[in-house]
């Protein structure tokens, strides 16, 4: 590559950077990287105040305290919203790193770090092999991502080789996340399996956007509904970063182990 072929990939490079901050002539209105994470953060929220708030304020969600148990359940289902949201997170921030490695070793520390105070509000235990919480169902969508772009690349010229392994990855995924319980809630919706499909439709379908949000939202509406009304956020994105502060990405990751360890407190 001469100088100038190299002069205009970092022009390339820098426009795209200046388009995610703010500049360029992308969609100025709707949802930025950091509103998406904020709403993100406030389904979470849900989830954690549903196991642990809820029963200090209202009582234990039993069958015999229905105000309890409803509060509860609509906290806990309204929380699934977040799984579109951070699946598009994921792909988003894998395709524009710089880094993969230090990408999912981020996201490795904080799925660690939210193991304790999530095993002690599940099961009453600040350790439990049973369950594990959300982030690793995010972790394993990442490691199902990098491999299947890697074989998309490695094979690209082997079609039928290429599909078979991808195929073979992503069952791989969807078996780890189903024996080891990744985000498993209310025996119904498992968040792990869920995160990897649709990390997989933004990773396939994601230069066709139309037929890409079609399909999250259906995949959505068929994931317990709520998940659908998640795409929908995504629907209104204008990709870009939208950060005040470089360091307020790092805020994100901190959160939900933080958010964890004081619902972890609390009961």
């Amino acid at each position: 590559m001469n100088e100038i072929e190299m002069a205009k990939v970092r022009k390339a490079e820098q426009a795209a950077q200046d388009a995610r901050n703010g500049g360029g002539t992308g969609r100025r209105k709707g949802l930025s990287v950091f509103r998406l994470k904020v709403v993100g953060a406030v389904f979470m929220a849900l989830s954690v105040a549903s196991a642990t708030l809820v029963p200090l304020i209202f009582g234990a969600p039993t069958a015999d305290n229905m105000t309890a148990l409803t509060v509860a359940v609509v906290c806990e289902i309204a929380s699934w919203c977040a799984v579109p949201i951070y699946a598009w997170l994921l792909f988003d921030g894998w395709r524009h790193t710089r880094n993969r490695w230090r990408y999912g070793s981020r996201l490795f520390v904080a799925a660690c770090l939210a193991g304790l105070p999530y095993d002690r509000i599940m099961t009453g235990h600040w350790f439990d092999a049973h369950t594990h919480n959300p982030l690793w169902g995010l972790v394993f969508a990442y490691i199902v991502l990098v491999a299947v772009d890697w074989i998309g690349a490695r094979y690209a010229q082997a079609g039928a080789l290429r599909w078979a392994l991808t195929v073979l990855v992503i069952v791989a995924g969807v078996l780890w996340n189903l024996l080891l319980r990744i985000g498993v809630s209310q025996q119904v919706m498992y968040s792990g399996v869920i995160t990897l499909a649709f990390v997989m439709v933004f990773y396939f379908l994601h230069r066709h956007e139309n037929t890409m949000m079609f399909t999250a939202g259906l995949l959505g509406a068929v994931s317990c509904i709520t998940p659908g009304i998640g795409v929908a956020f995504l629907h209104y994105r204008n990709d870009r970063l939208g950060y005040a502060h470089p360091w307020t990405k790092w805020v994100f990751y901190a959160l939900y182990p933080a958010m964890l360890l004081l619902g972890a407190l609390l009961v």
